[in-house]
């Protein structure tokens, strides 16, 4: 899992956005971000018309404590910058899809 460490968005420019944005919070290192990818990736990528936002979290990061984020990975799912839904460590496809479903 690599995660960009430029053009990661400002907290007021995710709170800006249109359409439906899926803001996730990890690291390279998380066993649980690792295993959790192929899943993600999956399902994130059918769903036309959605961003995607990886963002690498931790210590010294500020982006994901203004979302709470507590474990990783962490997903929020954003429409028109509000927060619908979130899958904390997703563990299923059902989850990401139902959570998808409040955005798109």
């Amino acid at each position: 899992m690599t995660m960009p460490s430029s053009n990661v968005p400002s907290r007021s420019e995710l709170d800006a956005s249109q359409g439906p944005v899926v803001v996730e919070f990890g690291t390279p290192w998380c066993g649980y971000c690792r295993a959790a990818q192929p899943l993600i990736k999956e399902v994130i990528d059918q769903a036309a018309g959605v961003r995607h936002v990886r963002v690498e979290d931790g210590k010294g990061k500020r982006l994901g404590r203004t979302y709470q984020v507590k474990l990783w990975p962490t997903l929020v799912f954003l429409k028109d910058g509000q927060e619908l839904a979130r899958c904390v460590r997703p563990a299923t496809r059902q989850a990401l899809e139902d959570a998808l479903a409040r955005i798109h």
